[in-house]
């Protein structure tokens, strides 16, 4: 995940996604080699010329606007979330991140978590890394306590172990989830040692992760829901919030909760807890 690297599948694969023929503004399709649309045809749907777009696409335009990069999202209809990871990508000096290392929880956050209460919840840290939890958590997926501290990270845990799979069925939605948080860290914090290092030991050691990496998936951990392991019994579906702390800002705070089920489904049948 070399920052210009990520620039440029990021361009491709959205250019990719993109049908000419529904397009306004292309004037021709042709015969087409690759899917999606040309170089030149964002360039010119974006207000710029082709050279100035490929150098973009490239990484070696590092003065690009942000309204010329409004333009390009706009053409390759990106989302908010999207468009805000484009202008971090071609523009990191803009809002790069200083690191603080290693990374510290934040004074009364094991206070808070105890006193959430009757649900599960986490933090993560910008690597993935699992900072902190509560004992309803440590029942629900895993005594984290348990797991070397160098070996307690979402990331390592879904692709190089099988715990990943035991806590979550639907095992490649939240592997998903997982390499896109990686991919928004990383382009938060490209001088990253630690991140890159996992990135590359995961790419190495996961044809899985090489794969959902591709993907080129963007998207912040605001909410969503996961189908958990019952452990034993049946399996049960809890949603969840992500809340990014300010003092921390790629650190997050993720609370589980019940929707249709009721709360004693938070307990997979027979658990007990094991600490946390």
């Amino acid at each position: 995940m070399d920052p210009r690297t990520e620039l440029r599948d990021f361009l491709r694969s959205r250019r990719a996604a993109i049908q000419p023929c529904g397009t306004v503004g292309v004037r021709h399709s042709g015969r087409r080699r690759v899917p999606g649309l040309r170089r030149e045809e964002v360039a010119e749907l974006a207000g710029v010329s082709p050279d100035y777009y490929l150098r973009l696409e490239q990484g070696r335009n590092t003065t690009v606007s942000v309204p010329v990069l409004n333009a390009v999202a706009r053409v390759l209809r990106l989302t908010d979330v999207e468009r805000a990871h484009l202008i971090r990508l071609a523009r990191p000096a803009d809002d790069r991140v200083p690191l603080e290392l290693p990374e510290r929880v934040m004074p009364g956050l094991h206070d808070m978590l105890s006193r959430i209460g009757g649900t599960p919840a986490y933090v993560v840290g910008r690597a993935t890394g699992v900072l902190a939890w509560n004992t309803r958590a440590a029942e629900v997926f895993t005594d984290f306590a348990r797991i070397p501290e160098s070996e307690r990270n979402m990331a390592r845990i879904m692709f190089l172990t099988p715990l990943g799979a035991e806590m979550f069925p639907d095992w490649t939605a939240k592997a998903i989830s997982v390499v896109s948080y990686l991919r928004m860290s990383r382009a938060y914090y490209p001088d990253d040692r630690e991140l890159r290092a996992l990135v590359a030991e995961l790419e190495e050691k996961s044809p899985e992760f090489r794969r959902l990496r591709d993907l080129q998936r963007v998207d912040e951990k605001t909410h969503g829901r996961y189908r958990i392991s019952g452990r034993g019994g049946p399996d049960f579906t809890l949603a969840y919030r992500g809340l990014r702390l300010p003092e921390a800002p790629r650190q997050t705070l993720i609370v589980y909760f019940p929707e249709t089920e009721a709360p004693d489904r938070l307990h997979p049948p027979g658990a007990r807890p094991r600490g946390g």
